[in-house]
C-alpha cells in the first residue's frame, strides 16, 4: 500500500452547540464605518460534546462600511477560543469581533465572513444582541453582560490559514437509506441483521488474534502491536486491543480473513471503537479497505485536524476537504468511550455516507455531486470503488500515538445499525 503523507494540517475542532440566527432589522448611522439599513449579522453554528465553531456572515445593508465591529451575547456559558478572519475578545457572554486588516471594506449591498471556535459546559440556547458599529441588527436589543464562564478552553491553536469564503452547506445527508443490494444467500451470523462478517471476537482463544484474523504491518512493523483483551470490552468477555505508535513504520492492522468481495457494490459496515486520545492534527488511519478498482490502494478512515475523515490512498483526496469549513463539517471521535462507527459505500454510483453513533455526518458524505469544502475534491476523478477486505488499526503518518479497542465489528449489504 502507498502511503501519502497528510497535507499541512490546521488545527480545528468540528461543530458548534447553537442554532443559526437569521433575521433582518434596520439601522441607520453616519460615517464610513456605520451600520446601515438592513444590516444582518447571520450566525451559522455546528457543535460536538463540549465544543463548537460558528460561521459568521455580516452584511452592512444598503450602504458600504470602512471598517466593522460585530458584537453578541450568548444565553449560555460558551467561551470563544479563537477565530479566523477577525480578532475575535470575549468579556463575560459578550463577544466581540473586529475586521482584519483585509477584509474591512464591505460594499453596499455586499457581506463578508469570519467564524469562530469556542467550548461551552451546558450550553444555553441561541445567542442574541448582534450589532454592527455599535447599531443593533436582526432586531437584537443592547447586548447584557454576565460573569465569564468558568469553562477552560481548549489548548488547540487558532487556525494557521485563512478559510474559504464561501459558506460551508448546512443541510444534512438524507435520512433515508441508499438503494442496497440483495442479501446474501447463506445466513448471516446471529445479531448482525443481514451482515456476512459479525464478530464481537469471543472465538479467539489466545493472546493474539487468529483465525478470522491475522496481524499485518502495511509497508514496514515498529513498536505497533495488536492483541485480545478481556478487560476493555463492549460486550462479551473479549476486544481486540491496538497500540498505535507515532511515526510512520509502526503501523499494524488485524485483517479479516473473510472473503468479502462477493458482498456487490454496496457494502454497509458497522464498528464499535473506543480510544483514549485526540485525534491529532497529523494524519492517522483507523480502518482501511482495499479497492480492486484503484489499484489495491486502500481507501481509509481516520481523522486529521483533530476530526474524522475518510482519505484516498491512491491520490490522498480526503473527506472532507481540510479547509476550516470542510474540517467543521466533521466531527471528532469521543474518547474513553465506545462509539458506533457505520458506513456505506456504493461502488456503482459512487457514494458514501457515515453515521457516528446513528447521527449523520454531513463531512463525510459523498452524494455524487461535488460540493465545495466537502467532496468537491473527492470528485476530481470518476470514483467507483470495489472493496475487497477490512482492516482495522492503527497508522500514523506524523506525531500520533493512540490506543484503541475495536469490537462488534460487522459487514453486509443492508445497514446494521447500532
Amino acid at each position: 500500500m502507498m502511503i501519502l503523507r497528510a497535507r499541512p494540517a490546521s488545527t480545528l475542532a468540528v461543530v458548534a452547540a447553537l442554532a443559526a440566527v437569521t433575521a433582518t432589522g434596520t439601522a441607520l448611522l453616519t460615517g464610513p464605518a456605520a451600520a446601515a439599513q438592513g444590516c444582518r449579522v447571520d450566525y451559522t453554528p455546528n457543535q460536538w460534546p463540549g465544543g463548537f465553531t460558528a460561521n459568521i456572515k455580516v452584511a452592512p445593508g444598503d450602504s458600504a462600511v470602512s471598517s466593522w465591529t460585530v458584537t453578541w451575547t450568548y444565553a449560555g456559558d460558551e467561551r470563544v477560543t479563537n477565530g479566523w478572519n477577525a480578532t475575535v475578545s470575549q468579556s463575560g457572554s459578550t463577544v466581540t469581533a473586529r475586521n482584519a486588516s483585509y477584509n474591512g471594506s464591505i460594499p453596499a449591498g455586499g457581506s463578508t465572513e469570519f467564524g469562530v471556535q469556542g467550548t461551552f459546559g451546558s450550553g444555553g440556547g441561541v445567542p442574541t444582541g448582534f450589532s454592527l458599529n455599535g447599531v443593533p441588527c436582526n432586531g437584537a436589543g443592547p447586548t447584557p453582560t454576565t460573569a465569564p464562564p468558568t469553562t477552560v478552553p481548549p489548548t488547540t491553536a487558532p487556525p494557521t490559514t485563512a478559510p474559504p469564503t464561501t459558506v460551508p452547506p448546512t443541510t444534512a445527508p438524507p435520512t433515508t437509506a441508499p438503494p442496497t443490494t440483495a442479501p446474501p444467500t447463506t445466513a448471516p451470523p446471529t445479531g448482525c441483521a443481514g451482515a456476512v462478517l459479525c464478530d464481537g471476537f469471543e472465538n479467539q482463544t489466545g493472546s493474539a488474534p487468529s483465525g478470522d484474523w491475522t496481524v499485518v504491518n502495511p509497508d514496514c512493523s515498529g513498536a505497533g502491536t495488536a492483541t485480545i483483551d478481556t478487560t476493555t470490552t463492549h460486550s462479551g468477555s473479549r476486544a481486540v486491543r491496538i497500540n498505535g505508535a507515532a511515526g510512520y513504520c509502526n503501523h499494524v492492522f488485524i485483517r479479516s480473513t473473510k472473503n468479502l468481495s462477493s458482498l456487490g457494490s454496496v457494502r454497509y459496515g458497522r464498528i464499535w471503537v473506543r480510544h483514549t486520545t485526540a485525534q491529532p492534527t497529523e494524519h492517522t488511519t483507523m480502518m482501511a479497505m482495499a479497492d480492486s478498482a484503484d489499484g489495491n490502494r486502500d481507501l481509509r478512515v481516520g481523522g486529521q485536524n483533530g476530526a474524522l475523515q475518510w482519505n484516498r490512498a491512491s491520490d490522498d483526496a480526503t473527506l472532507p476537504e481540510q479547509s476550516p469549513a470542510g474540517v467543521a463539517q466533521s466531527v471528532p471521535l469521543p474518547t474513553n468511550r465506545w462509539s458506533c462507527l457505520e458506513f456505506m459505500v456504493d461502488g456503482a454510483a459512487g457514494q458514501l455516507r457515515t453515521w457516528l453513533d446513528g447521527t449523520a455526518i454531513t463531512g463525510l458524505t459523498a452524494d455524487g455531486v461535488p460540493t465545495h469544502d466537502i467532496d468537491g475534491q473527492w470528485y476530481n476523478r470518476t470514483w467507483r470503488p470495489q472493496l475487497t477486505d477490512l482492516k482495522l488499526g492503527w497508522e500514523s503518518y506524523g506525531g500520533g500515538a493512540d490506543t484503541l479497542w475495536y469490537d462488534d465489528v460487522a459487514i453486509g449489504s443492508s445497514r446494521i445499525g447500532c
